[in-house]
């Protein structure tokens, strides 16, 4: 195979100049030999799919508990629905649709099992020794947890990936960040510098939107056919509300369930097209020619309008109320911090209880290294796993009863 660089042999094209292009990567930590045939976020973008954390996902919650029905969404389906947002708006804003593609893939890869409940349950019993953050134990996964390679530890991603998904929510540090950084983050920081002050490039931005698209919408879908609240309970709610409206007037005979999948479908389409008419206008007034001058810019170049934003808000105001908060959710809720409390303080009190091969990781290391070890076994944990290494270990019942 030719050690010609990945820029000679193929390109991403009609890229704008604010894009990430692969000829200008700051490559990866550990020198490798490129494809001939993959540019180099295409072939971050395969390492995410191919390794064991990304498989996971599907038996991981997003907002229903695996077993409680195979038509609500996953940690999995979420993340593929994320993906192919990303790549749209990406490719609209003529950005590298590759790398938005990558790090929409990667962006949950630390979740632990049962949603946000927990990662609040790990950062609960964490709180002693370091705390605990799922974007962080992203970055940990695919620097450290993932052993698949005979060179490395991790997916040996590129700087561009890494970058995006530490930084997708924004800088770090700088301005009024008074937040101590994550420790795998700030560890990381000694080996490579990823810049935690600037933003990251405008497909991170792309991905981190098409996140908050895809749960809005995709929980109002799930949510509605839950039973947890009806259509008609969406009229108030801005934005929401007159799409349904108008889905009814539009087909007054449609089944509920098709009215349901297309007032979705034109939600998603009407917050899409709003960030890119934003968009462009931000990137406009910002005279940006390059992706280090996004980077340095201060303030993003992807996002929504203020119109949007508020409306936004609105609908996760709603979502809030009467889905994250409903009593079923909050049973289900309650009986999952268990769990996960459960597995740490069990696992922590008695190592032999872990595998062998993470229980001799343990030896001769500092009671916050070990307590972070237990953290990360219990976070790469599916929902079903979870369950039954609760129901082995403490024999308490099932999170059904």
């Amino acid at each position: 195979m030719t050690d010609a660089p990945i820029s000679t042999l193929i390109s991403s094209p009609g890229l704008a100049s604010y894009a990430c292009h692969e000829a200008a990567s700051r490559g990866r930590l550990f020198d490798e030999q490129e494809s001939a045939t993959r540019r180099c976020y295409q072939r971050d973008r395969d390492r995410i799919i191919h390794c064991g954390a990304f498989r996971r996902l599907e038996y991981k919650t997003q907002v229903f508990v695996n077993h409680e029905g195979d038509n609500y969404r996953t940690r999995l389906t979420h993340t593929l629905e994320v993906s192919q947002i990303a790549r749209a708006i990406c490719r609209s804003l003529n950005l590298n649709e590759d790398l938005g593609e990558a790090l929409a893939l990667a962006h949950d890869l630390g979740h632990p099992p049962f949603g946000h409940t927990g990662e609040d349950a790990l950062k609960e019993v964490m709180v002693p020794f370091g705390g605990f953050d799922h974007n962080a134990q992203s970055l940990s996964v695919v620097v450290n947890l993932e052993e698949r390679y005979a060179g490395f530890d991790g997916l040996n991603l590129t700087w561009e990936t890494l970058e995006g998904l530490v930084k997708h929510n924004g800088p770090l540090l700088g301005g009024n960040k008074s937040r101590p950084l994550p420790r795998v983050i700030a560890e990381y920081g000694e080996i490579q510098d990823l810049e935690l002050d600037t933003y990251a490039s405008a497909e991170a931005q792309a991905a981190a939107l098409a996140d908050d698209i895809a749960y809005n919408n995709h929980d109002i879908d799930d949510g509605l056919r839950a039973g947890l609240f009806s259509i008609g309970d969406l009229d108030d709610v801005p934005l929401v509300g007159p799409i349904f409206a108008e889905v009814r007037k539009d087909f007054p005979d449609l089944d509920e369930s098709r009215q349901i999948h297309e007032a979705v479908r034109r939600l998603i389409g009407t917050m899409v097209d709003d960030l890119l008419n934003e968009s462009r206008r931000l990137i406009q007034e910002a005279k940006v020619a390059s992706a280090d001058d996004i980077r340095s810019l201060g303030r993003p170049v992807v996002g929504f309008s203020l119109d949007m934003i508020a409306l936004e808000a609105s609908v996760k105001a709603f979502l809030f109320e009467n889905m994250y908060r409903h009593a079923r959710v909050d049973d289900m809720r309650a009986k999952a911090m268990r769990v996960v409390r459960d597995l740490f303080q069990a696992f922590q009190e008695d190592p032999d209880r872990l595998p062998d091969e993470w229980r001799n990781k343990l030896d001769g290391v500092s009671p916050e290294i070990a307590a972070q070890m237990v953290a990360d076994y219990v976070a790469g944990m599916t929902d079903r796993y979870a369950l039954e290494e609760h129901r082995r270990l403490l024999d308490v019942g099932e999170i059904t009863k």
